[in-house]
Order: C-alpha cells, then sequence, then structure tokens
C-alpha cells in the first residue's frame, strides 16, 4: 500500500503518517512549496497549487489510497476574505485531486477517505447526533461543511470507496484547541463559556489517526463521526482540564457577548453545541483507545505523553 495525503504536515496529517509509517505504510504528500518538498524512503513530497488547478501527476505513481485533509484552518478571524479562503481551501483541494486523478488514468485506488467536521450537525442541547441527521446547522460553518462534503460526493464517479470522516474536536497538546484551552487555565484566569451546558464532541489524536487508517485499510463507505463515545458539557471539559493541570477555577463563566467582542463572528465555536454519536464505526469493528475526557486529558499531560504524541515535522505546510 501506498498513501497520497493533502494537509500530511498539519496535526491531523503528521499522525497519520506515522501511524501509516508504523505500519510499514509509505507516503507521498502534497505541498504547495516547492522548497519545502521532501524525499524520504516512506515520505515522499510533490508540489500542486489547487487556488490555479496545477498538480504533479508523479504523485499518484503506485498510490492505492487517498486522504485529503487539506483546507486552512477555522480558528482565524471569520472576516470575508477569511471566510473566502476557508471554503476555496477546501473546495480547491477537492476540484484539483478529481482533476488529477481523471488525468492521471490510475487504476491502482481502491481508497478514497476525506476530513468533513461536525460543524454540519445543528447547534443543539438535546439532540444526539447520528450520521443519518439531515438538518444542516444554520451558520457559516454548517454551510461550508455541506458544500466540502457536496465537493467529495463528485469522486463517486471513480471506481473506488469514498469514505467522510466528521471530525471533532482533536485533543492533543501539539496544536489544536486544546492548548488555547489550557493556557488560561494555567495561569488561574480559566473559565467555561456561556453556560457551560453545550455539549463538545472530543476525540483523542491518536484514535482520529487509528480512525483514518481504519477506515481506508478496510475500505469502509460513507459518513464517519470522528468522536469518542463519551461527549462531555463545556463545564465538564473545563472542570477536567483544570484538575489535571492542577489548577482552580476561580473565576465564573464568560459570557457569549464578550467573546463575541474579541473574536468577532468566529467565537460562535466556543457556544455553539453538538452531541455526536460514535456507535457507527464501532460496529465497523473500531475500537478506542481513550473513552473518557479523564483518561484522555490525563494521557495528553502526563510525563509519558510527550513520547507518545513525539510526531516528526517534515514541514510547515498545512494545505
Amino acid at each position: 500500500m501506498k498513501v497520497l495525503i493533502t494537509g500530511a504536515t498539519g496535526l491531523v496529517g503528521k499522525a497519520i503518517v506515522r501511524e501509516l509509517n508504523d505500519k510499514g505504510v509509505h507516503v507521498n504528500y502534497l505541498t504547495t512549496s516547492k522548497e519545502k518538498l521532501v524525499t524520504k524512503d516512506t515520505y515522499k513530497g510533490f508540489y500542486w497549487n489547487p487556488s490555479k488547478k496545477e498538480i504533479d501527476l508523479e504523485c499518484f505513481y503506485n498510490v492505492t489510497a487517498i486522504i485529503n485533509l487539506a483546507g486552512a484552518s477555522i480558528s482565524n478571524r471569520w472576516t470575508t476574505s477569511y471566510k473566502a479562503k476557508v471554503l476555496d481551501s477546501r473546495i480547491d483541494s477537492l476540484r484539483t485531486l478529481h482533476d488529477g486523478i481523471r488525468k492521471s488514468g490510475t487504476k491502482n485506488i481502491t481508497s478514497f477517505v476525506s476530513a468533513s467536521a461536525i460543524g454540519i450537525y445543528p447547534n443543539s442541547f438535546s439532540s444526539f447526533y447520528t450520521e443519518e441527521e439531515q438538518s444542516i446547522d444554520d451558520s457559516f460553518l454548517g454551510d461550508v461543511v455541506k458544500a466540502w462534503e457536496e465537493e467529495i460526493d463528485t469522486f463517486t464517479n471513480f471506481n473506488f470507496s469514498i469514505a467522510k470522516i466528521r471530525i471533532g474536536l482533536v485533543l492533543s497538546k501539539n496544536g489544536g484547541a486544546l492548548p488555547q484551552m489550557a493556557r488560561p487555565i494555567k495561569n488561574y484566569v480559566g473559565a467555561a463559556f456561556g453556560t457551560g451546558e453545550q455539549w463538545q464532541s472530543w476525540i483523542h489524536l491518536q484514535d482520529l489517526a487509528r480512525m483514518f487508517v481504519f477506515v481506508l485499510t478496510n475500505k469502509l463507505q460513507g459518513v464517519f463521526n470522528g468522536v469518542a463515545p463519551n461527549p462531555v458539557t463545556n463545564t465538564k471539559l473545563t472542570k477536567e482540564l483544570a484538575k489535571v493541570l492542577e489548577r482552580p477555577i476561580l473565576l465564573p463563566n464568560v459570557p457569549e457577548f464578550a467573546m463575541r467582542m474579541i473574536l468577532g463572528e468566529m467565537s460562535y465555536l466556543l457556544y455553539t453545541s453538538q452531541r455526536v454519536s460514535s456507535k457507527r464505526i464501532e460496529k465497523k469493528g473500531f475500537k478506542f483507545n481513550l473513552t473518557s475526557i479523564c483518561g484522555a486529558l490525563e494521557a495528553i499531560y502526563s510525563k509519558e505523553s510527550s513520547k507518545k504524541e513525539s510526531i516528526p515535522s517534515y514541514s510547515k505546510e498545512y494545505i
């Protein structure tokens, strides 16, 4: 097996590369920077520029599966121009990949797995969402994920399995939201947001990487929620993080209007609530290593976790 990955040098991508390399699987990756191309025995870079629909067709040579993680981070202020970047980076990447597969004429690909996001599910304090949910969140993020998944569906005209993994809150001390959540707690100014009752569907980084590889190697099809079995409220997450970091929570909850003044529309991410089920992927045979928020946070902040999460950085390219 040889896997082509877009977004291989982001947080999730690095973890997936490590998981694949540990299994003896070689990886090709796509980067927008020619100066950041790397060639190793098990890891080789190729140039692409999705905004111009450019791609090195050699990246498909002997590739039997593709993982797509490309897309600009949603954790920047949602200005009009940045919103366009968030959407365009996802759509352009998929269209460039689609055209590349068609032009390369490769017949070796058997599996295509793309990232998606649980942000597609409506904001709700009471619903428990499965992959069968048809309603879409009435927000910028809901619109982005809807368009993202519709573009993924265009790959159905190829003869390989197609899967989407709707990723939740990824827990890792190497990046993502957790270090930003931990920082104020470490400085004794941590607090829950809003009522604190909003649901946060989380997953440990290594379980997410394992899930992508599981879906890929088993050629699973359809939508799967990339979340652990036990979602928690924002209050629970904040308290458990404070406990692991050995800090008290002294301040009252942060009201939504305050964060909106600081972050603008992006503050929506802190207050939206999605309780999401992991049952479908579990029924396919996937076993989570970390199912409780307590265990996940302890694993991340224990002395041993530094070795477990020591993922090689091949470049700083994210798309």
